[in-house]
């Protein structure tokens, strides 16, 4: 059975995901354990959450996707297969979308399948070198389900889905960073080291401005702000993070927001 452990540092977090012998492929139980983590940090007070949240894998892998041993137990069942996806699935995906903290994924080798769903779901995605991208789910005979997809959709364009889907075409880093699948590609001894550089500059800047920018976002995708959430975005403007940034700014000296 795999593993998501949570590390909270001051102002970073870090989730990895674990499954030792199986390429950190993600059972039910990490399903569910990784929507309770990420609900479990956005119900953080503000002054008490993190400022980032890093995602890896164990042992130099992100994740290959769902446990295949698990598979014959629930897909070959209509209703079960129908509460997987989107019982279980979905929901953590969601909790990862809906979670106001910034994310950046750590990708080392294989981000498969699950795995980059995990991945479309951070707000910066970082990866190594010899790292590889896909959902090669044909070959198993299923399609992915809708609230999966949707998913992806938001980060890889409906051309690039269909080539991954329909050919189950993997992709390397530098097609990963051509397409817009990650940010930035690092060699492979670098890719921990240039996460945390990242994280660490994200968390010096105001948490509050990622929070309302996360959210606004949200907002816009599902056809939003409507104009109560417009009216609701303008309320930072008495608060201390506002204050500090401006007057930091006129004093010429860097900006000292509240340490969560």
């Amino acid at each position: 059975m795999g593993s998501i452990t949570l590390e909270h540092d001051g102002t970073l977090a870090r989730v990895t995901l674990a499954n030792p012998g199986k390429l950190n492929a993600i059972d039910i139980a990490m399903w569910r354990e990784l929507r309770a983590l990420f609900e479990r940090l956005q119900a953080l007070p503000a002054a008490d959450a993190p400022h980032a949240v890093i995602v890896c894998g164990a042992d130099g892998q992100f994740a290959s996707g769902g446990d295949i041993v698990e598979f014959a137990q629930f897909r070959f069942d209509e209703a079960r297969l129908h509460d997987f996806h989107e019982n279980v699935v979905a929901p953590a995906l969601h909790a990862m979308l809906d979670c106001d903290i910034p994310t950046l994924a750590q990708i080392e080798g294989t981000c498969i399948g699950g795995g980059l769903e995990i991945a479309a779901c951070c707000d910066i995605r970082i990866c190594a070198a010899t790292s590889r991208f896909g959902a090669p789910i044909a070959k198993l005979g299923f399609p992915m389900a809708p609230g999966e997809l949707e998913v992806l959709s938001c980060v890889v364009s409906a051309s690039v889905l269909r080539e991954m889907l329909l050919e189950a075409r993997l992709f390397d880093a530098d097609a990963a960073l051509r397409l817009a699948l990650v940010h930035e590609v690092v060699a492979d001894d670098q890719v921990g080291v240039r996460v945390q550089q990242r994280a660490e500059h994200l968390s010096r800047l105001s948490p509050q401005a990622a929070r309302i920018n996360k959210r606004t976002l949200r907002q816009i995708a599902a056809g939003g702000p409507s104009l109560s959430e417009r009216r609701a975005h303008f309320s930072y403007a008495d608060s201390a993070d506002h204050r500090e940034g401006v007057t930091a700014f006129i004093e010429k000296r860097p900006p000292r927001f509240q340490r969560g």
